[in-house]
């Protein structure tokens, strides 16, 4: 616990102070040491020009110049360091420790007193230190690459050693390699490598005389290399062991080859003498290499035990400079990475570059500018440098990230927060130097630079507590609330969706501005309104409501506009989906459901346009001034009342928090399994067309009349001016627009708000009604986002309900009372900003997490189901793929999810789930399914929302909330301490005060759904006894027989030469089955005991007379007597089926574990084959189209058998039953494809076997699923109390790393839901069986929905219900003149002149007919 704190401490508090730098003891001195310099380099250099230089653009072009440079060199040796690692050349050397002879070559060694540079030709020079007791000598081998290794699998994992890879995965040079590395320049000896000192001068060449004492020095090198070459042979089978046990990951034998050389020299050195090898450069000047060797330090000298130093194998990488120069690198990759953040292309390499010289460029310009003084000079370049530090080694993690690992785009956070706000500094100085600006202050507050100076003081503060997200997330959040609150947008989902969101209402802005200005920059008078005016007014409504229409996600689009222009592209990727046989239907669905919306609003569209067009042209608004405004208040208050609180507040499982049943109840209310849909009530009639009446009504009216008077007022008087009076009415009305069509529920509350603040509070500060109504639609919004952040603190901190999940807890509860002044700013701040505010290790300290958009989760993360489509073979083969509980049940959560795209948007606009909006959080709980559901887009006809399955069997924390969810409050009589009771109806008054002090309410408790009832049995228990065993083999091998007959290939299989060849031994009449592992007297119907197997007699006594009522089944004859070839196959089968059963269960099939085992494997479907039955290759469809599903189909009428054991044993019955069951019901295994596949398209009945291994139990399941409805109680949850707690959880695992699976921010908290909620985070955060991915429902798929409006408008719906009600009037017409005939007597001449009977009886046929 100690350590991690300090590497907490180390790693997240004091890198993210100063940017990313801290010392690391796990690294060495050199990377420790480049850390260290490249930081006071970057704080000193702008501190030190800023005070040296005059603040001039010269010291500016120097210092950015300077970083520049700078940035280049460290970028592209970085970027060029990894290429060689990818791509380079690994040179493999021996490096020998020439102890014998270190006492004779000292004083040729001089004591590490060598000139600093020294010039020698053909010579390599390597610079090192010696101890008092002996030096080491690295002997440097011939440059030749090595083939064998590559630069992969040769990086150390460990950066404090000087050999690229560990002992145990070292392989000593075999004799080829020691071959290459032998000749006489390269020996590898020091004396061949070091020369005198004196003989070299610095600056000058060499001498005659030193390279003649360097020729003799190789010619004794070589004398040398001949004297090793001969000790060597003696060591080599020992070698070989030492390579073999190296390769397994031991250390070699002491009998090495240093070893050998020390016994034949004699001598005896002390093995742990410190040794230091400075990190040096080793220069070749022809061949231009260099290598450079990292420190090795001893880790004890005071041993004197006599053992030898063991031998090295040093990676070189070859570094190519120019074409044939290259230079050596004694390097690893692991080792650089600790050095250095790596860029993985160039464009990255470029863009941190650019971030380094933008901010040197936007720093030092505010330097100049004098806008710092005294230590904030210094504060400030230390920001600099903490942003131009982060660009090459990044804080990992930081405190905003939201993954564990490394994170790149961490990297470029805080130089870009910087960019932004010395831009911003610099803007705002140079607009505050303008004389004449017409603005200098905002609702009163003075706009200066010098607030937002401050803010930067505090960059190193707001990185380490993680107020600023990654740069993508901002931008997201950013584009988000601005679409939101300026333009009346819907959530984003993507940074696409962000910027296409964005785009879209910039363009519907940009044309809307052009109509509002030409109509306002001219004065109008009451009885004449501009038609340009009514034109943009249609627009506007047009555009609002179009765009209201659409998801910000522009993907299911883009599929459709694909559809329409490449047809034969997506035609060929279809045919490749149809082949692997797994195409999902939910893209095919979402495009016709845009479709239909496009189709809809081209209709709608045009219709609103000219009705806006003439209302607005007829002057209604302006003449009729004060009353129509009077009238549509008081109208939109009323229906707003009685639409979003009056009747959800009726429909609550407890209205008003004291009812205790809801007052306007469904019909399922009292039922106890629903089995058909929800009925339509009267009330949700209501709903649905008062929330329409609102909408499109109501709504448009109020802001088409508010934009009328202004406009009108605008036109002859014009407030902050022509362009900003337009842009400002076009803003407000699009948003306001937007607003009301996709969601309503809370529009009422903002126009009540509006009227009484600035009509009665405040009516100095008015502005105009739109601008107004604009204003205060982004006030209340972040009202109510204050209430939610204030009822989730008290509600999470109340000290009568603590659920205290440590120790930690405890201790934090008492601090945080002192500080309850900070967490209201705290409060006030991030409901400002729309941050989370999460309490700090579960605890009640509360602290502000950074912004993030109504998403909240950066990672598009979803589960992938694990089967046999996606999984390897082997695995497959050899264990259960995906056979946990979680991957397996995590089918019936993404069933749920495509039943919720069916039906959630229809059944939230019949307000079966109350009021909404987005970002709501959801539970819909049941029996055994739990699920969050996340909403996260709202929109006029459509929801995107995001569903997180919780486990089924749950931990105990879950299960204790499950169970405060499910329990009920109605027997409640407890009032403080005594139990008076309750009146009727009503809670009790302790039961109404804790339901209260619950961040969560249940809104409904019987909710529909389409889904899965699960039924599970032990297959143990019906498999126990052998009858039953036997009962299922009898079934298993009539199934078969079943199968083969209704092939469509027994034909081609009962002439097919080579198996009738093969099966001759099955013809004769005496030949019998006698393997005692497969056939028994026990599980065997036809085993003759006698004879100790099973033969051709004993198999036609049993299953003949069904082999016959097959074959008599059969639209075309077969011949099926004792003799015939179909009766040779079917015993065939049997034999072999049961063979492979045997094989499966390991020739153990008297055993029941082994039995099941046998028949769960090929239930999966894998078959091992004997030798005797491989004439079943001939053709696989014999395996895959007649065994395998006779092995599934036995289990399910074994099944049967406890139901009704008489019907299965007739042959009628059985057949019917077998008929049944193959068009009806899917059974496969859960691995299968197929199963998924089933479950996707809501197969009625589908059954399995699975194998479950849970908490040390080993046992088989026969699953059932019926597909019915399933009733939900939906529990809707404080959206801040999710946010906060999901914001806690990052913060905790990822910041501060912390990895205890008990740790108490996960406890159970009944109040806050906090074990549901935390651990239906994204993995590994949370632990949620299945997430969905972002899926959104339209309302056009409800059914309900469609009956009340008649679905979709568009033309072919118009013109069907025209041609309807034409055919309608047309056949009345005619029933009235058939009656008028048949009074008349039955004369033709009292036809009136146009009845279509008088056509029909002079033979000549109607128009109607003809159409």
């Amino acid at each position: 616990m100690g350590s991690q704190v300090v590497q907490t401490l180390r790693q997240g508090v004091w890198a993210s102070l100063t940017g990313g730098w801290y010392h690391d003891p796990d690294q060495n001195k050199f990377n420790n040491s480049c850390h260290l310099y490249l930081w006071i380099f970057l704080l000193m250099l702008p501190l030190s020009l800023h005070l040296a230089l005059p603040p001039t653009t010269m010291a500016l072009s120097i210092y950015c110049t300077s970083i520049t440079v700078f940035f280049i060199l460290i970028k592209l040796a970085n970027y060029r360091l990894h290429l060689m690692f990818d791509e380079g050349e690994a040179v493999v050397r021996s490096s020998l420790s020439d102890l014998s002879k270190a006492q004779e070559k000292k004083s040729n060694a001089s004591d590490s007193c060598l000139p600093a540079s020294i010039r020698y030709k053909n010579t390599l020079i390597i610079l090192k230190t010696q101890s008092a007791a002996a030096e080491e000598g690295p002997v440097v081998g011939d440059l030749q690459p090595s083939p064998e290794p590559s630069p992969d699998d040769l990086s150390s994992p460990n950066p404090d050693q000087a050999a690229p890879l560990l002992q145990a995965q070292q392989r000593p040079p075999s004799r080829a390699e020691r071959e290459e590395m032998r000749p006489g320049s390269a020996s590898g000896k020091v004396d061949a490598e070091i020369i005198e000192a004196e003989a070299a001068k610095e600056g000058t060449d060499a001498s005659p005389a030193a390279e003649g004492e360097q020729s003799e020095q190789e010619r004794t090198a070589e004398k040398d290399s001949e004297q090793e070459r001969l000790e060597e042979k003696d060591c080599e089978d020992k070698e070989d062991a030492d390579r073999e046990a190296v390769d397994e990951g031991l250390p070699p034998s002491k009998g090495s080859e240093d070893e050998s050389e020390e016994e034949s020299e004699g001598q005896k050195e002390p093995a742990d003498q410190a040794v230091f090898v400075s990190s040096v450069v080793a220069v070749d000047i022809n061949c231009s290499c260099a290598c450079f060797c990292q420190e090795e330090d001893s880790l004890d000298d005071s041993s004197e035990t006599s053992t030898q130093e063991k031998p090295t194998r040093k990676i070189y990488y070859k570094l190519k400079l120019f074409p044939g120069k290259w230079i050596n690198i004694l390097y690893d990759r692991l080792t650089l990475l600790a050095l250095l953040d790596r860029n993985q292309d160039v464009l990255e390499n470029l863009v941190a570059v650019f971030m380094a010289f933008l901010v040197s460029f936007l720093g030092f310009v505010l330097l100049n500018h004098g806008c710092f003084k005294d230590f904030w000079v210094f504060q400030f370049c230390l920001v600099i440098a903490s942003c131009q530090y982060s660009l090459l080694k990044s804080v990992q993690p930081d405190a905003a990230s939201p993954t564990h690992g490394h994170n790149q785009l961490v990297a470029y956070s805080r130089a870009a927060y910087f960019c932004i706000l010395c831009a911003l500094i610099w803007l705002l100085e140079q607009l505050l130097r303008i004389k004449d600006l017409p603005v200098s202050s905002l609702y009163g507050v003075t706009i200066v630079c010098y607030d937002v100076l401050r803010f930067t003081y505090c960059f190193p503060i707001t990185f380490l507590v993680g107020l600023f997200p990654q740069i993508n997330t901002f931008t997201i959040y950013l584009l988000e609330q601005i679409d939101m609150h300026f333009f009346g947008g819907t959530a984003a989902t993507s940074l696409i969706s962000a910027i296409y969101s964005i785009l879209r209402s910039l363009i519907a802005l940009s044309l809307l501005y052009g109509f509002c200005f030409g109509a306002l920059k001219e004065p109008w008078d009451e009885q004449h309104t501009p038609a340009l005016f009514s034109g943009f007014c249609g627009l506007l409504v047009v555009f609002s409501y179009h765009l209201s229409r659409q998801s910000s996600d522009p993907s299911v689009l883009l599929s459709l506009i694909k559809s329409k222009v490449m047809p034969a592209l997506v035609e060929s990727e279809e045919e490749e989906e149809e082949d692997t046989d797994i195409k999902d239907p939910l893209p095919e669905k979402l495009q016709n459901s845009m479709k239909e919306i496009l189709l809809s609003d081209v209709v709608v569209c045009s219709i609103a346009y000219i009705l806006t067009f003439a209302i607005t042209a007829s002057t209604v608004f302006l003449s009729l001034k004060p009353f129509v405004t009077i009238v549509l208040y008081a109208l939109a208050g009323t229906v707003g009342f009685v639409t979003h609180y009056l009747i959800p507040q009726l429909r609550k499982h407890h209205p008003w928090l004291w009812i205790s049943h809801p007052v306007l109840k469904t019909k399922e209310y009292h039922q106890f399994e629903p089995r058909e849909d929800a009925v339509l009530m009267w009330f949700e009639r209501l709903y649905v067309g008062l929330l329409c009446f609102e909408k499109y009504v109501v709504y448009p009216a109020i802001i088409l009349s508010a934009l009328t008077n202004d406009g009108f007022a605008l036109s002859h008087r014009k407030k902050l001016g022509i362009h900003c009076d337009v842009l400002l009415t076009t803003v407000a009305g699009l948003k306001l627009l937007r607003s009301s069509f996709c969601n309503p529920s809370f529009q009422f509350l903002t126009l009540l708000f509006t009227l009484v603040f600035f009509h009665f509070d405040c009516p100095h500060a008015s502005e105009s009604f739109l601008l107004d109504f604009f204003i205060m639609s982004i006030v209340f919004h972040k009202m109510r986002e204050l209430l939610l952040k204030l009822h989730f603190i008290l509600v999470y901190i109340a000290p009568w309900q603590i659920a205290w999940g440590s120790a930690f807890h405890a201790f934090a509860q008492p601090f945080a009372v002192p500080h309850s002044a900070m967490l209201l700013l705290q409060t006030l701040l991030t409901t400002v900003f729309y941050t989370p505010l999460a309490p700090f290790l579960g605890s009640a300290i509360f602290i502000s997490s950074y912004p993030r958009p109504i998403k909240f989760w950066e990672r598009n993360y979803n589960t992938k189901r694990i089967d046999n489509s996606n999984s390897r073979l082997v695995s497959q083969v050899d264990k259960e793929t995906g056979c946990d509980d979680n991957n397996l049940n995590s089918i019936f959560y993404e069933y749920l999810t495509r039943s919720l795209q069916h039906s959630l948007c229809g059944d939230l606009m019949l307000g079966r789930w109350g009021n909404y909006s987005a970002g709501d959080c959801f539970i819909l709980a049941s029996d055994y399914l739990n699920a969050l559901v996340h909403l996260i887009e709202i929109g006029n006809g459509l929801v995107t929302f995001q569903l997180r399955g919780l486990e089924f069997r749950g931990t105990y924390c879950q299960q204790r909330e499950v169970e405060a969810i499910t329990e009920g409050v109605e027997e409640d009589d407890a009032c403080c301490c005594c139990e008076p009771g309750h009146l009727p109806h009503m809670l009790s008054c302790n039961a109404a005060f804790n339901l209260r002090w619950l961040a969560w309410e249940v809104m409904a408790t019987k909710y529909l759904l389409e889904g899965y009832s699960i039924s599970e049995n032990n297959a143990a228990t019906m498999l126990q006894v052998y009858d039953l065993r036997k009962l299922l083999i009898t079934y298993y091998l009539k199934s078969i027989i079943y199968y083969l007959v209704h092939s469509p290939k027994l034909s081609t299989w009962l002439k097919d030469a080579a198996i009738q060849e093969a099966l001759q031994s099955y013809t004769k009449w005496h030949h019998i089955e006698r393997d005692p592992q497969v056939f028994s007297v026990k599980i065997d119907e036809d085993y003759v005991h006698c004879l100790q197997g099973v033969t051709r007699a004993s198999f036609c006594n049993v299953y003949l007379e069904w082999i016959q009522y097959c074959a008599g089944k059969m639209e075309t004859p077969v011949d099926s007597d004792e003799d015939s070839p179909l009766v040779t196959l079917s015993y065939a089968l049997s034999v072999l089926g049961r063979r492979s059963l045997g094989t499966a269960s390991h020739n153990m099939s008297n055993s029941l574990e082994s039995f099941l085992y046998g028949f769960n494997t090929l239930f999966k479907g894998d078959f091992r084959i004997a030798t005797k039955d491989e004439w079943v290759f001939a053709d696989l469809d014999l395996l895959q189209k007649i065994v395998a599903p006779a092995v599934r189909m036995s289990l399910k009428l074994h099944q049967d058998h406890f139901t009704c054991l008489e019907e299965t044993e007739e042959a009628s019955i059985l057949y019917e039953a077998i008929t049944n069951y193959r068009s009806s019901l899917v059974i496969c295994h859960e691995s299968d494809p197929a199963w998924r596949k089933a479950v996707l398209s809501s197969r009625d009945t589908l059954l399995t076997l699975r194998h479950m291994i849970d908490d040390g139990t080993d046992e088989y399941k026969i699953i059932m699923l019926y597909k019915r409805h399933l009733s939900f109680k939906v529990i809707k949850i404080n959206k801040e109390c999710v946010r906060g707690l999901w914001a806690g959880q990052q913060q905790e695992l990822v910041f501060l790393r912390n990895r205890n699976p008990e740790r108490g921010s996960i406890q159970n908290s009944k109040q806050a839901l906090r074990n549901m909620v935390n651990s239906s985070c994204d993995q590994p955060l949370g632990y949620p069986m299945y997430v969905s991915p972002l899926t959104t429902s339209y309302a056009g798929t409800h059914r309900t929905l469609r009956s009340i409006g008649g679905g979709a408008l568009s033309l072919d719906a118009i013109r069907s219900w025209l041609c309807s009600k034409w055919l309608r009037s047309v056949l009345l017409f005619f029933c009235s003149d058939f009656f008028f005939f048949f009074f008349s007597g039955l004369q033709g001449s009292n036809f009136p002149l146009n009845s279509p009977l008088k056509y029909l009886w002079l033979g000549e046929p109607p128009c109607f007919l003809q159409y």
